[in-house]
């Protein structure tokens, strides 16, 4: 017997430990060369394991199992033959001594039970505990019986279609002092293992807590011009570049142009130094199934609207399906997020290490405002700098969030670079 180790590849420079989110192949399965076996994920993202060798695949990790750099995750038989047709294994000598086939089972049933039988894929299960499904009501159609994501969407979607029936109308009772030691409470708790991610984000974020002299400063901005811009150019600037303006650009080609006049904002600090760029990278925050990840748009001074609207949305799409690169990842002098989205009106933005700054977009909500002497209903959006205060001063932090403001309300100067 040929046995070849599968053990956990380098990943990163800082990467030290991976969870094994999920197998892609079956114990006993036979797998081919280069044929991915499992998902890691990593602080940062996760990455498919392709298999080393052809042969029948024996697992020695569990999924959930946190792995250091060089762990053993399964061990592949080079010495089993490649199935004459169709991925299972071909049957032992013994079995065709059997005379009488056997009965034909309904579709949805596995064929052996197996680790998969009845039990979600991860996708399939975070389905299900949202709306309350029980796995054990589901039928699994995919290999050996595991409940695939459109079983779970199947189940919920007949939950949702069954019929109930009204409740019969019934005269009012006379009140009648409770009685609560006769009901029955829910007092349930569910246990759950934080994701990799998750427990990333809480170290980063209690880090960033305590390792900063973390301050905010807020401002307001009248939306009118953007508004008025992108209802004149919207259309002509959809048919040049195949994608709407959108306010993330404007926003993220403002904050450049002030990183590179002030660039003590743009900076980090490193022990008894500080670290200043000529460029700006900008980290977009982008919301996942996972947790909040916040990939740099590179060079962002030197990106054109179109252009930085093309990287936000290859970035964006990337992260929601897994797919970002570890280099994608790094980066970032300056990071921009936008609570506005989910309807946050104010929020203090929390700093992302080692950047010095981040800025909060927000809600925008029509409000009453004083113009020239008038009162008048305008667009406004409150605008958040949070900002390490061991390198920005105070008046440089209102400077810059000033600056950025007086360019978002009037950005015909902005694109004039004026």
């Amino acid at each position: 017997m040929a046995l070849v180790e599968m053990k956990v590849p380098v990943i990163g420079e800082s990467i030290t430990e991976v969870t094994l989110s999920q197998w892609l192949k079956e114990d006993g399965e036979y797998v081919k060369l280069d044929e991915a076996i499992c998902e890691f994920e990593s602080d940062k993202a996760t990455l498919e394991f392709p298999a080393e060798a052809a042969g029948k695949l024996v697992y020695v990790a569990a999924e959930g199992d946190d792995l250091e750099i060089g762990a053993l995750v399964a061990t592949i038989d080079t010495s089993v033959a490649a199935p004459a047709g169709g991925d299972a294994p071909a049957p032992k000598a013994e079995a065709a001594k059997v005379e009488a086939p056997a009965p034909v089972k309904e579709a949805h049933a596995p064929a052996a039970a197996s680790h998969a039988t009845g039990h979600p894929s991860p996708a399939a299960g975070k389905i299900l505990r949202e709306n309350g499904v029980p796995a054990n009501a589901v039928s699994g159609t995919g290999r050996d019986g595991r409940i695939t994501k459109e079983d779970a969407q199947n189940a919920v979607s007949a939950k949702a279609a069954s019929p109930t029936a009204p409740a019969p109308k019934a005269e009012k009772p006379a009140a009648v002092k409770p009685n609560y030691g006769t009901k029955s409470f829910s007092r349930g708790e569910e246990r759950k293992k934080m994701s990799r991610m998750r427990r990333t984000i809480a170290k980063r974020l209690v880090s960033a807590k305590n390792n900063t002299a973390m301050l905010t400063t807020f401002n307001e901005a009248d939306m009118t011009g953007i508004f008025a811009m992108r209802k004149k150019y919207q259309e002509q600037f959809v048919a040049k570049n195949g994608l709407k303006l959108g306010f993330m650009s404007l926003f993220s080609k403002a904050c450049a142009k002030v990183l590179m006049e002030m660039p003590d904002v743009n900076a980090f600090i490193d022990g008894d130094h500080f670290i200043f760029h000529d460029y700006a990278d900008i980290s977009i925050a982008i919301s996942t199934d996972t947790g909040l990840v916040v990939p740099p748009v590179k060079n962002v001074e030197s990106l054109s609207l179109a252009e930085i609207e093309w990287a936000i949305k290859e970035l964006a799409g990337k992260a929601r399906s897994g797919k970002l690169t570890m280099e994608e990842m790094s980066g970032g002098t300056f990071a921009i997020t936008n609570g506005g989205v989910f309807g946050s009106m104010m929020s203090t933005p929390i700093l992302n290490e080692p950047q010095s700054a981040i800025l909060g977009m927000h809600n925008i909500i029509q409000r009453p405002v004083a113009i020239n002497g008038e009162v008048q209903i305008r667009p406004m959006m409150y605008l958040a700098l949070s900002y390490d205060h061991r390198v920005i001063d105070g008046k440089s932090s209102v400077t810059f969030l000033k600056k950025v403001k007086e360019l978002v309300e009037d950005p015909t100067s902005l694109l004039l670079d004026l």
